[in-house]
C-alpha cells in the first residue's frame, strides 16, 4: 500500500473511508494527482515514484494551521 497526501482547500469535501480516484497531472520535471473532481490536490511527485494506482481510499483528514490535508492510500503495484 502506499500513502499519498492531498492539499484540500475547504473542510466536507472527503470523509475518512470515502473511495477516491486520481488525475495524473505532468510538469516538465514532476508529476502531481488531483482528486476527481478537483477536490484536492497532490505536492510534485518525481518522474521515478510515479503512482500506478488511479482508485484509493481516504484514511485521514486533518486540519492544520496551513489548511486541510487528506491522506490516501493506493494499492500501487
Amino acid at each position: 500500500m502506499r500513502q499519498m497526501e492531498f492539499k484540500m482547500e475547504r473542510p466536507g469535501l472527503l470523509t475518512e473511508g470515502q473511495k477516491i480516484t486520481v488525475t495524473e497531472g505532468l510538469l516538465p520535471s514532476n508529476y502531481y494527482y488531483t482528486i476527481d473532481p478537483s477536490l484536492a490536490m497532490s505536492g510534485n511527485v518525481p518522474f521515478r515514484e510515479r503512482m500506478l494506482a488511479r482508485e484509493g481510499i481516504v484514511t485521514e483528514i486533518r486540519e492544520t494551521s496551513r489548511g486541510f490535508y487528506v491522506v490516501a492510500e493506493f494499492d500501487d503495484k
